[in-house]
């Protein structure tokens, strides 16, 4: 098995204090848990979150999860192809809010 990040959540960072027990599930369930098995790679798994953050609309949390897909190995053009993929079966709109979303972080951080 090739060598994985260990993959750590901010729940608590940003709700701790507010929301304790959304925080203790994002970081103890999501993130210790279920994005640390080994049964899929963490390079898979953002791909994965990627295509359903996409697919779903929901862009608020898909910058955070482009960051960790780079992170994780994936590069930019992974990603904008993933996101173009995801385009033709989840709808125009939602694909072209995430590439939004996409060219706006790739762009920013060269």
């Amino acid at each position: 098995m090739t060598y994985q990040p260990q993959q750590i959540g901010g729940g608590r960072n940003m709700f701790g204090d507010f929301a304790p027990k959304l925080a203790e599930l994002t970081d103890d369930v999501l993130f210790a848990d279920v994005w640390n098995r080994p049964e899929l790679p963490a390079r898979d798994r953002s791909l994965i979150t990627v295509a359903v953050l996409t697919a779903g609309g929901n862009t608020e949390q898909l910058g955070f999860h482009l960051g960790r897909a780079i992170e994780n190995g994936v590069t930019r053009e992974e990603l904008i192809e993933a996101i173009t993929h995801v385009t033709l079966y989840a709808g125009w709109p939602k694909g072209m809010a995430a590439m939004g979303v996409a060219k706006r972080l790739f762009t920013e951080s060269k």
